[in-house]
């Protein structure tokens, strides 16, 4: 079985039955420690135009996350988007964080940090992050309803849409986000890509 169908279906098993998470992020673990020094090579032109669309007309957040960093590409995006932010990246795989640490550009390096976790269980403090980002990421929306205080954004964006090996449908988003309080749904397109916008109520 092939990585991204691998990816696929623990997405899909993880969404549901969340309980199931820590039997399934070792081999998730193993299998992006495995891609992470071709990881960027996987990357085409679209993979950040959703996200930046969603971005868009949002208000500059003071402290930002980026859940299931990988390289780092779409934490560098936030902060470029937003310069007076400090920007959180986490992943789980430690060989995508030493990818991200050292393709991090000096000008950026005092205000985005990356680190090793479990987008399950983070270490940050309830309602810490004005903006949350996940860039094909599987989402844990209890812990997104936690780290984000009322009025604060999530982002979720898929670089090629429903061909993403990790990608969640819409309406799946909208119903888990939505019983966790948050509202204010908006949906961008860009090519392939795709993203879902949601705030905090």
């Amino acid at each position: 079985m092939n990585s991204g169908r691998r990816a696929r279906i623990i997405t899909e098993v993880v969404v549901r039955r969340p309980w199931l998470w820590p039997a399934l992020r070792g081999p998730l673990r193993r299998l992006f420690d495995t891609i992470a020094p071709g990881w960027e090579t996987r990357i085409g032109p679209q993979h950040l135009a959703a996200l930046d669309l969603a971005l868009g007309d949002l208000d500059p957040p003071e402290r930002a996350l980026d859940l299931g960093t990988g390289t780092g590409v779409a934490a560098k995006h936030v902060a470029g988007r937003f310069p007076g932010a400090r920007v959180v990246g986490v992943d789980l795989s430690a060989r995508m964080i030493a990818e991200a640490k050292s393709r991090l550009p000096d000008e950026l390096a005092e205000r985005v940090e990356y680190r090793v976790g479990d987008a399950s269980r983070l270490p940050f403090r309830d309602g810490e992050f004005q903006l949350v980002s996940l860039m094909n990421m599987i989402p844990f929306f209890d812990e997104l309803a936690r780290v984000t205080a009322p009025g604060c954004t999530v982002v979720l964006s898929f670089s090629r849409g429903a061909d993403t090996p990790i990608y969640v449908p819409p309406e799946r988003l909208r119903r888990e986000l939505g019983r966790r309080g948050f509202a204010e749904f908006a949906d961008f397109s860009a090519g392939p890509a795709t993203a879902l916008r949601a705030t905090r109520q």
